[in-house]
């Protein structure tokens, strides 16, 4: 079995000197992809770029595992038409932001020591009773009708239905117990058919109880970082970090076209899209993110637990926690696809 390699988290590699490793030049992080930002990116949008940051600030070894957090201006799903032009369809949030990707700019940061991710859906309780379904049924029969005759059929099947219902003694008891319940609730009671009819016949409507498919989930990450700056090159990085989460997490507060700037509208804030790499490469192993908001940013200045800075006046610790939610669910299907069939997918 190979040797498991071990990184140090807070750290980026500068080890082993003596070894030749193959470096990766910087730049590739800086303009790449050039070629996705659409040719009609306004001039809010370039004046609103940003180099990219990197803490710590030491070169990237081809070995190294750092999370890269990539700043994307928000493009609104709209509607896409089918292929005959006659109905529209929902986009999502990640197709538009992939049809039309104008990166604000990058931001790597060292692995978090504590990776996590969990998918859910929902799952809830349902039931449905003898009555309701056979209630349901005729219902059915009559809306599945095409014609005048066949709703009359319809409705003397409905009629055959509620005969049977009604020579069953169980049945009428639990219909009697539900007029009743109504009948003393308007008089300001508060019964329930299910109470009266056990107090009767001491049975009760059989609910048909299951666990059914309910809807899905988004997930959401939360993420914490330590930054102590060893020079005072690294504590301005530190703080154009800060300062591009804060200003990307927020709203615009400007219009577009000819009212822009007049505050009638308010614009989406930034999105991300996270990935975890090695080197220039995607994380081999680790799991994959979908677009995601930033939720909050909480920043703590005094992270080593009393005020302390530097001559700059920058803080000898300061520590920063990330909340991030997807912009769309995960489905099965993404497994199959793109980041999905890399390391353990999403």
């Amino acid at each position: 079995m190979s040797e498991i390699r071990k990184i140090d988290p807070t750290q980026f590699d500068n080890r082993r000197n003596q070894t030749k490793i193959r470096k990766i030049d910087p730049k590739q992080f800086d303009n790449r992809r050039k070629s996705s930002t659409n040719s009609t990116t306004t001039k809010a949008s370039k004046d609103r770029k940003f180099k990219s940051l990197r803490y710590p600030v030491a070169r990237l070894e081809s070995d190294s595992d750092y999370l890269e957090i990539k700043v994307l201006e928000y493009q609104a799903p709209g509607f896409e038409t089918s292929g005959t032009g006659q109905s529209l369809r929902l986009q999502t949030s990640s197709e538009s932001l992939k049809n039309n990707e104008i990166i604000l700019g990058h931001i790597f940061l060292p692995i978090p020591e504590a990776i996590t991710d969990s998918n859910g859906v929902t799952w809830g309780e349902d039931s449905l009773n003898g009555l309701a379904a056979t209630g349901v049924g005729v219902a059915q029969d009559v809306i599945s009708s095409n014609n005048l005759q066949e709703v009359g059929q319809a409705g003397g099947r409905a009629g055959q239905s509620l005969q049977q219902l009604l020579g069953d003694d169980a049945t009428t008891s639990a219909i009697n117990a539900t007029f009743a319940s109504m009948a003393v609730n308007a008089l300001g009671g508060a019964t329930s058919r299910t109470g009266i009819l056990a107090r009767q016949t001491g049975a009760i409507l059989n609910p048909n109880m299951e666990l059914l498919f309910g809807g899905v989930q988004l997930r959401q990450f939360s993420f914490s970082f330590d930054f102590s700056p060893r020079d005072e090159n690294e504590s301005i990085v530190i703080k154009k970090i800060i300062r591009a989460f804060k200003k990307s997490l927020n709203a615009k507060n400007s219009s577009t076209g000819e009212n822009k700037g007049s505050g009638l509208f308010i614009k989406s804030p930034d999105v991300f899209q996270l990935t975890y790499k090695t080197g220039a490469s995607n994380h081999q192993f680790l799991h994959k993110f979908k677009p995601m908001a930033l939720l909050n940013i909480g920043v703590n200045y005094t992270g080593a637990g009393t005020y302390a800075t530097y001559d700059n006046t920058a803080p000898v610790h300061t520590k920063i926690d990330l909340t991030f939610q997807e912009l769309n669910p995960i489905y099965s299907e993404d497994y199959d696809a793109e980041e999905g069939l890399e390391g353990t997918g999403f």
